[in-house]
This record gives C-alpha cells, structure tokens and sequence, in this order.
C-alpha cells in the first residue's frame, strides 16, 4: 500500500513518521515545494529503521508529483500553519489556491486515491477539494474529528485521573474553536456515563478546554501543533488501508444528513477501504442539534468566499 503526504513540515512528517513507524504502508512518499526539504525529513525519519525496526519505504521530493503515481491515499496538509492570534478562517485566502493545486495533481497521477484532507480551514478546504475534483464524496475526508476527538479524551482523562485509552468521547461539527461540539453527555468511562463522575461545571470545563485546545497549543508553541495531528491521520490511514471500519469523526460531505446538505463538517463515520463507508446517524438532543445547526451555518458561511477559487 502507498500513501502520499503533500507538505513535510512538522504535521506532514510526523504523519510519516507515525505510518513508517507503525508499518501502515509499505512505501510513503513525502512531497514538499521547498527544494531539498522533504528529502531532509524523509532520510531523516528512514535513518531511525534500525532503531525502531519498521521496514516502510520512506522517500521525499520537491514538487515531483510523478512519484506520487498510485497512491492508496494522499494526505494534504499543504498551506501556510495558523499562528498565534490567527483563526483558521484567515487562513482561507491563503491556502485555498494550494489545496485546489494539490488535488488537481495528485489525481492526475492517482485517479483513484482517497483525499485525506488536514489544511485549515478543514472543513472548508474539504469542501473545496470534493467540488474541485468532481471525485465520489466517499474519497474526501476531513480529519479534524479524529484530532478533536484525541484531545477531548485528554482532557476527559485528565478531569478524571485516568487513562485516556480507557475514556471513549466524540467531537463533532467544524473544525474550529467555535464550531466543534464536545458531546459530553454520550462521552463514558469505560462505558459507564462520565456524568456519573464528574459535576456538569467540570464537563463544561472539559469542553471549553477542547474548543479551544489548538489555540492553547499555538500559543505555547508559537505554531499549530504537530505529534497528535500527525497520529491522528496516521489512525485515519490505518483505518482505510486496513478496512477496519472504525467508526471516526471525519468532515464529510452531507446530503440531507443530520438535516443538513452541500457541507463538509463533522460527523460520525465509518472509515474503511473506499473511505467513507457510510456516516452513523445518532440522536441528537434539542440543544445540540441546535449547536450543530449553528456550526453548520459557520462553515457554510466560510465556504461562501470560496466562490473566486471554484468558479
């Protein structure tokens, strides 16, 4: 199986490095535009082989969209990272005409691959790769969901004081620090309701520190992060190559689900070798379908200054 990441910065490589490590795929191709850079990351990452043990071909080129040809999957996580003070949405302008540049080559080389999309704005740059691709809908998928996720497990586990692997927790809506919506009230403990151990001002509390868990990161940092979005699409990848069929929030694109249509946001989804397998209706409460509505209005509202780069 191969897989494709176009961009080797920090998450693009840290999504190699996790699907080198973790024998993913057989061979990856790490591609960048700036000269030398991608090459750097790759033999960098391959030269821990005989330390770690994994036997995945690792390579790395500047802007060679030849030696992507028959990719299974092709990660994007091109465009410029958000920095501090800056909200996923400034970044529309900027990275819009990247990802738009990346689809149309990489289908060129790989007619059949399934798009993992992770630039910000994610829902928006999904939404934008499906209608500039003219691809099934099933072969784009957003990623955010699954790093959103990661991290409302964290917080849950830490309020709790347990093993976040024990913790099982959705996030669903956009990617954004307002648009996302921690469900605590289907989030358990080893399936038993977290409500049951922690009081509605402490999971209140967990939510909000999701929301806005990348902007705490970017403003420690000084840049977005890079280790759990990387793993994140790295769980995504396995999910497709292997067809394990796990159930993962993804941006996807609905039509006429959850009572909403011509979006990408997220949603509940079974994730397996034809990518999107199907998305997981659940019951959503009054005060959260009316969150999700809210969320849905805020990424269609972004995807409106799309209008320039589609037409």
């Amino acid at each position: 199986m191969k897989v494709t990441i176009v961009g080797a910065g920090n998450v693009g490589a840290s999504c190699a490095d996790v699907i080198s490590y973790r024998g993913i795929a057989s061979e990856v191709v790490l591609l960048d535009i700036k000269e030398g850079f991608a090459e750097g990351k790759a033999m960098d990452i391959s030269q821990c082989a005989t330390n770690t043990g994994f036997n995945t071909k690792l390579i790395g080129v500047t802007n060679d969209y030849a030696k992507t040809a028959n990719s299974d999957v092709v990660v994007i996580t091109s465009g410029i990272p958000r920095k501090p003070g800056m909200t996923r949405e400034e970044l529309i302008g900027i990275n819009a005409g990247i990802v738009k540049s990346v689809v149309e080559n990489v289908l060129t080389h790989s007619p059949n691959t399934i798009i993992v999309v992770v630039s910000n704005p994610m829902d928006t740059m999904t939404y934008l790769a499906l209608k500039a691709s003219g691809i099934p809908k099933n072969r784009i998928i957003g990623m955010g969901g699954a790093l959103d996720s990661s991290r409302f497990r964290y917080y849950l586990s830490k309020a709790l004081d347990v093993p976040s692997n024990d913790i099982s927790a959705m996030v669903i809506g956009g990617h954004g620090d307002t648009t996302m919506i921690p469900l605590t009230r289907l989030a358990s403990y080893n399936g038993i309701p977290v409500s049951e151990f922690l009081s509605e001002d402490a999971l209140a509390k967990v939510a909000a520190d999701t929301m806005v868990g990348g902007a705490t990161l970017t403003g420690l940092l000084g840049t977005s992060a890079w280790y759990a979005p990387g793993a994140s699409v790295a769980y995504l990848v396995d999910s497709i190559l292997n067809n394990q069929k796990k159930m993962i929030a993804c941006s996807v694109f609905l039509d006429g689900e959850y009572g909403q249509s011509d979006i990408c946001i997220g949603v509940p989804c079974i994730i397996g070798k034809n990518g999107l397998e199907s998305i997981v209706s659940i019951s959503l409460n009054d005060a959260e379908k009316a969150l999700f509505a809210k969320s849905a209005d805020a990424v269609r509202n972004m995807n409106a200054d799309l209008k320039s780069v589609l037409s």
